[in-house]
């Protein structure tokens, strides 16, 4: 094969599957951990400063809406944003996960190069919070940012005797690659 055929050039080659390549394993894995939150620990927290067990995992679930908005807008105001919905129980957090995960990644495979490297703002009123390119922010603020909490939730999910999935490698509860 010559060197040529070997490597595709760079403008063949999709912003998903260069830049998001894991995205899909990402969601699967996050809802693997949030099958696992309880009803009725609404307001359990490891800690007085620790957000309560629900709030965390919705956080976790509306990660990927967030990722919609960066995909779908220039920019993103905190302080000019809809009320979050009211979960009642971690049926309703599945589906809203799932359906926001489904969008999420269809409007992550679409995403094209010129896209991808717009600029993107994250602010709260008159004070810019984040901003550069659209892929980075997302890379960020939705794909390391959601590994970030699914881990703080597996620690909610230890303290709380609730078996544990495999995320990045085995836990003491499950090899790698169980369900």
């Amino acid at each position: 094969m010559t060197q040529a055929r070997a490597a595709a050039p760079l403008d063949k080659t999709s912003p998903f599957t260069l830049l998001f390549h894991d995205a899909k394993s990402e969601l699967a894995t996050t809802r693997r951990v949030l099958e696992r939150v309880p009803d009725g620990n609404d307001d359990w927290r490891p800690h007085a400063k620790s957000s309560s067990l629900a709030n965390l995992a919705t956080h976790v679930t509306q990660l990927a809406g967030f990722g919609i908005a960066m995909l779908t807008t220039d920019e993103f105001d905190a302080l000019n944003r809809r009320p979050d919905p009211k979960v009642t129980s971690n049926a309703e957090r599945l589906k809203m996960f799932d359906g926001m995960s489904a969008e999420f990644q269809s409007l992550l495979e679409k995403l094209t190069w010129d896209r991808a490297a717009s600029p993107w703002r994250f602010r709260a009123g008159d004070h810019v919070i984040a901003e550069g390119p659209r892929a980075q922010l997302i890379r960020s603020a939705v794909i390391t940012h959601m590994a970030h909490h699914r881990a703080q939730l597996g620690v909610y999910l230890r303290l709380l005797g609730i078996p544990v999935p495999s995320t990045f490698g085995p836990t003491a509860d499950e090899p790698m690659g169980s369900k």
